[in-house]
């Protein structure tokens, strides 16, 4: 016999209220874990793509930290290669953050000069957990005073240069990247992708250091000190 049309409609309506025994035992959807914490990047105009983007891409794992850009003005910067990016804070409107990093790139050579960029830099440090740089953002860190007494390194392609921004630097020729304290600077370009995994092994353990690295196919120098740019520097008379 064919159920009624009002029957079938009644039926059809029934299914609509009630949920299926999957829906009723399915667990409830994890929330992702608020980050407490934030990460940021200061660039400047003619900033090296992969100072930035190469650390970038290892930190984007760390489980507390939100990543963010600063920049003086805000807006978008364009880096040496050419690549816009927009920055999240100005100078002016920028919070505390946790851990800061300078990359280098041709436009720290006028950074080194901008009162305004070494000025926010000082303050910025007053209350960091992490003050870091890749290749010569270390300059603009020297001549902003925040590296007096500590040891530190930079590219070795342009090592006259950034030794040159303060002579109370305790420069390391010989060093893939550096750490004294909480301040981490790299050597050239790609040093700075293994100082970023550093320091993640310095803030959620060598497990994870190691597995940033493997997901992303990226052979680690998990050495400071091997260092195949070192530069020699002349022994003093």
């Amino acid at each position: 016999m064919t159920p009624s049309p009002l029957l079938a409609a009644a039926a059809l309506s029934l299914l609509a209220i009630v949920p299926s025994a999957s829906a009723q035992t399915a667990p409830p959807a994890k929330e992702a874990k608020a980050k407490t914490k934030t990460l940021a990047i200061v660039l400047f105009p003619r900033f090296e793509t992969l100072d930035v983007f190469g650390p970038v891409e290892m930190w984007g794992r760390l489980d507390d930290y939100d990543i963010v850009t600063v920049s003086e003005h805000g807006g978008v910067i364009a880096s040496a290669q050419g690549i816009d990016t927009v920055t999240d804070y100005s100078f002016e409107d920028a919070p505390q953050f946790d851990i800061i990093m300078i990359p280098g790139g041709m436009g720290t050579r006028t950074e080194v000069n901008n009162p305004v960029m070494l000025d926010f830099l000082r303050k910025q440090d007053e209350g960091t957990q992490y003050t870091t740089s890749v290749c010569t953002g270390s300059a603009v860190l020297a001549k902003a005073g925040i590296l007096d007494g500590k040891k530190a390194t930079s590219n070795k392609m342009a090592w006259a240069f950034a030794t040159s921004q303060d002579d109370d630097v305790l420069w390391q020729p010989s060093a893939r990247w550096v750490e004294d304290g909480k301040y981490v600077t790299s050597s050239g370009i790609s040093a700075g992708i293994d100082m970023a995994i550093a320091l993640i092994e310095d803030i959620e353990g060598r497990e994870k250091a190691e597995n940033v690295a493997k997901v992303a196919e990226y052979l680690w120098n998990d050495d400071p000190s091997d260092d195949p740019f070192a530069v020699e520097i002349a022994e003093a008379d």
